[in-house]
């Protein structure tokens, strides 16, 4: 199972990933995604008009490309891992948490017994590895072969991000620029970082780091996915379906007219 957990085994390698971000349903959206060469797409069900049902057919159709398809909850709550984990995801995007208490919880959410109380049950998540598992296997193996990512967004997060980068169970730690500089007082403005807040990264970064563990960050465009990329993270977004057919629809169309491209989302 691990091998076939593209993230995962980059992870474990120390290889850099670049990701898609898919806010918008549908399968051919996945898949338009994870056949561009990213090593992951993560399914927004936060953020992102993606339900229970959007997130099952997001789901398989990346996983059949080789991508990991990686899923953010809408929010911290164990049903929701449960949910995202039957599905066949290769890993779960955790955000608002607040605390070590609550990191804790979320290990022991997405863990079978002995280490976590996942119940058991699912078929459908052994279709999303190759070669598939039985469920024997899978049981065995999910432990570590599924990655569990804790969002810093939240002023009480930061504060203890040390602690919580700590964590037995939590494999990475992933930075939201946009609600992390808005709940720490300096919000990201008109698309740029500010001196706080980049410090305020690092911080993060390095707290991860240290702890053994890897680091993402949310990328406004694939320029600023260079730039991370360069500081050291581990995993970043290159691209976000949403913006890129919004950008790519304002560029063809201003072309079209011969007039110049709008200012764009930020």
């Amino acid at each position: 199972m691990q091998a076939s957990n593209r993230l995962k085994t980059s992870f474990l390698q120390g290889t850099q990933t670049f990701g898609g971000w898919q806010m918008l349903p549908g399968a051919n959206v996945s898949r338009l995604l994870a056949r561009s060469g990213v090593d992951w797409v993560l399914v927004d069900c936060e953020h992102g008009n993606i339900d229970d049902a959007a997130m099952h057919d997001a789901v398989p159709a990346i996983a059949a490309v080789g991508a990991s398809p990686i899923v953010r909850l809408a929010d911290m709550q164990g049903w929701m891992v449960k949910r995202a984990l039957d599905s066949g995801a290769h890993g779960i995007l955790v955000p608002l948490v607040r605390t070590v208490d609550e990191a804790k919880q979320l290990v022991m959410e997405a863990k079978f017994p002995p280490q976590g109380r996942r119940g058991f049950g699912s078929l459908i998540a052994l279709e999303r590895f190759n070669p598939n598992p039985t469920l024997t296997e899978y049981l065995h193996q999910a432990n570590d072969a599924l990655l569990t990512i804790i969002q810093i967004e939240t002023r009480e997060a930061f504060d203890d991000v040390e602690s919580i980068a700590a964590v037995e169970g939590v494999d990475a730690l992933f930075i939201g620029p946009f609600d992390l500089g808005n709940n720490i007082g300096h919000p990201v403005q008109k698309g740029v970082i500010g001196p706080e807040l980049k410090a305020a990264l690092a911080r993060i970064l390095a707290a991860a780091h240290n702890a053994g563990k890897k680091c993402g960050i949310y990328c406004k465009d694939s320029e600023q996915a260079k730039e991370f990329a360069s500081q050291g993270y581990d995993m970043l977004t290159a691209v976000t379906d949403y913006t890129a057919l919004q950008h790519a629809a304002g560029h063809e169309l201003s072309n079209a007219k011969g007039v110049a491209a709008g200012a764009g989302v930020f």
